[in-house]
């Protein structure tokens, strides 16, 4: 009876080691991809606050792009977005893209409140679909996503970053 006990134990606990070994390896795989997917702006299609489908067809060419995915109850968002407007004389060769996964009101009333709305480089979009954070690899808010003017990637930044750093690394 004991032996089939400690067999018993010794498989499961090679079950369990297996178990989590597979969870690693799959965690690392998806990083990777991930990495991959975004060395270069990845295709998407969102909705502007006209309703109408914003892809990454619809970007400006041989301009730097920044994403910033963004809540409108997010505190520090908030507080990203009044940083920009500030500076938005500093940012104006920047293509900057919100992506919210809330309302077209609630993403409108984000904008008008920051007074964003009137920038040529500024496009709001709404996440209808809830795929930039996984086609992105962002689980903060905000999260800024930067790309140069080839549409390569540079960095993505968890959490609040002064304006003279986007700039630094956006316009070299």
């Amino acid at each position: 009876m004991k032996k089939y006990i400690k067999i018993s134990i010794v498989l499961l606990l090679i079950g369990i080691f297996t178990f989590f070994g597979y969870q690693v390896v799959s965690k690392i795989n998806h990083k990777k991809e991930v990495a991959e997917n975004i060395k270069s702006i990845p295709n998407f299609e969102y909705l502007d606050l006209k309703g109408t489908v914003f892809t990454d067809k619809n970007l400006k060419q041989d301009t730097p792009t920044m994403f910033m995915y963004f809540n409108s109850e997010c505190d520090f968002c908030n507080e990203e977005a009044q940083m920009i407007k500030e500076n938005i004389d500093k940012l104006t060769d920047v293509q900057i893209i919100f992506v919210s996964f809330q309302t077209q009101k609630e993403i409108l009333d984000f904008a008008i409140k920051h007074q964003l709305m009137d920038y040529g480089n500024i496009t709001f979009l709404r996440d209808n679909k809830s795929t930039f954070a996984t086609t992105f690899d962002v689980k903060s808010l905000p999260c800024l996503v930067l790309y140069d003017k080839d549409k390569n990637f540079i960095e993505k930044i968890k959490g609040q970053t002064k304006v003279s750093q986007l700039v630094k690394k956006l316009l070299p």
